[in-house]
C-alpha cells in the first residue's frame, strides 16, 4: 500500500475506534411502576407558531394520559394558520404572544402557569404511551426534583428524505458532552430543547426564558442559565417516553431547521468532543473514497481492507442511529450520503451565521 493509502487506513480505523468513545451510551429514564408518591400539579407549556400540521399527535397523546394532574397552555406565537383553533378543540388554554419568538412564548406561558412543576414541550413531540407523562414526572421526582430534566425525543421517520437527519440526530446527542466514555466529566453544553421539565422555583431563580430571549439555541442557553445558579441539568434519551417526527413538511424545512441549529450549537460542544466528531466524520468519508479508488484501480488487497472498514462504519452508524430514532436499516449501506449531506449543511450554516449573520426559520429572518 502507498503512503497515502496507509494514512487513509489509519484515519478510517481511528474514526471507528474514537466513535465508540464518543457515543459510549445514551441513558434513558428509569422508573418503577411501584412508585406511589404523590405528584405535584404540572403546567405543560407548548410554544407554537404555524403548527397546524404537527400539533394534533401531541394534544391527542396528552388527552390519553392516565395521569390527569396537569394543565396545558399553548402559547400561539402569531400563527397565521389554525394552530390556536386546533388547540382549543382539545380543551387547551390558548395564550396569544406577539410573535417575538420561542423564548418569549415560553416566558409568557411560565408567567401564566399555575403548576409547581413546568414542562416545556415542542409542538412536534408526543408521548409514546398512556403512562409516559407520569413516568417522566416520577423520574424527575426520583432525582430530587431540582434543576432541569431534559429528554431528546426518539425520532420517528415515515418518508425516505427524513433519513437525511441521521447524522444530525447523532451529533445533537453527543454534542451535549455527556455521553462519552467519561460520562459527566465534561460540562453539559446546555439542555435538550424539545422536552424540558423543571420546578417553578428553580426556573424563575435562573431567570428562565426571559434571561435568554433572543438566543438562537434557546435550549442550550436555558441549560447554561440553570448551571450558572448551580442547578443540575440532566439530559437523557427519550426512547420509551416521548418521540417526535422532525420536518414532515419536506426537504426544504429539514435544511432550514438544521441550518438554524448547527453552526451556533456547535460552539457549546467541548473541544475534545468536537475533535472526536471531526475525526469520525473524516474517517467515514476517507474510508468510502478509498474503497471507491481501490475498486477503480483494481487493488484487491485495498478493496478487502477498506471494504471491511466500510462495513464497520455502516454497522456503527446504524447502531448509533437506532439509539436515537427508528431509522430503517436498509439505508445504512449508503451511509456516506448522510455524512456528505451533514457536511454540506454544516458549511452552509456556518456561512449563514458567520458571513450573513442571519438564518431563516418559519418565514422569519433571524439575526445572529
Amino acid at each position: 500500500m502507498t503512503a497515502s493509502e496507509v494514512i487513509n487506513l489509519i484515519l478510517g480505523g481511528l474514526g471507528v475506534a474514537i466513535a465508540v468513545i464518543l457515543f459510549w451510551s445514551l441513558p434513558v429514564p428509569r422508573f418503577t411502576s411501584k412508585n406511589t408518591e404523590e405528584l405535584p400539579f404540572l403546567s405543560i407549556i407548548i410554544p407554537a407558531r404555524n403548527e397546524e400540521g404537527r400539533i394534533t399527535p401531541l394534544l391527542q397523546s396528552l388527552q390519553e394520559q392516565r395521569f390527569k394532574g396537569f394543565e396545558v397552555l399553548l402559547v400561539d406565537d402569531d400563527s397565521s394558520d389554525r394552530t390556536a383553533a386546533i388547540a382549543e378543540s382539545y380543551g387547551v388554554t390558548v395564550l396569544q404572544n406577539n410573535g417575538a419568538g420561542k423564548s418569549s412564548a415560553c416566558w409568557r406561558g411560565a408567567k401564566e402557569a399555575k403548576g409547581t412543576w413546568l414542562l416545556f414541550l415542542d409542538a412536534d413531540t408526543r408521548f409514546m404511551s398512556v403512562d409516559g407523562l407520569r413516568n417522566l414526572l416520577h423520574v424527575y421526582q426520583g432525582k430530587g426534583a431540582r434543576g432541569i430534566l431534559a429528554l431528546q425525543p426518539y425520532h420517528t421517520v415515515q418518508r425516505v428524505y427524513e433519513h437525511l437527519s441521521i447524522v444530525f440526530n447523532i451529533i445533537v446527542v453527543v454534542g451535549m458532552n455527556l455521553f462519552t466514555v467519561w460520562g459527566s466529566r465534561f460540562k453539559a453544553a446546555g439542555s435538550f430543547g424539545p422536552c424540558i421539565l423543571c420546578n417553578r422555583d428553580d426556573y424563575f431563580l435562573s431567570g428562565g426564558h426571559e434571561k435568554i430571549e433572543g438566543a438562537i439555541m434557546d435550549d442550550l442557553a436555558l441549560g447554561e442559565a440553570f448551571l450558572e445558579q448551580n442547578l443540575p441539568v440532566r439530559c437523557l434519551g427519550g426512547r420509551g417516553i416521548i418521540s417526535f417526527r422532525m420536518y414532515p413538511e419536506g426537504v426544504g424545512s429539514l435544511i432550514e431547521g438544521w441550518c438554524k441549529s448547527f453552526a451556533v450549537g456547535s460552539k457549546s460542544t467541548h473541544p475534545v468532543v468536537m475533535l472526536m466528531v471531526i475525526l469520525w466524520i473524516t474517517g467515514s468519508l476517507t474510508t468510502a473514497s478509498s474503497l471507491i479508488s481501490s475498486i477503480i484501480v483494481g487493488n484487491t488487497t485495498a478493496m478487502i481492507v477498506y471494504g471491511v472498514l466500510y462495513i464497520l462504519y455502516a454497522v456503527q452508524t446504524a447502531w448509533f442511529a437506532r439509539r436515537v430514532g427508528n431509522f430503517r436499516l436498509g439505508y445504512f449501506p449508503f451511509y456516506p450520503l448522510f455524512f456528505l449531506f451533514f457536511a454540506g449543511i454544516f458549511i452552509y450554516s456556518f456561512v449563514r451565521v458567520n458571513v450573513f449573520h442571519s438564518v431563516r426559520w418559519k418565514g422569519r429572518n433571524i439575526k445572529v
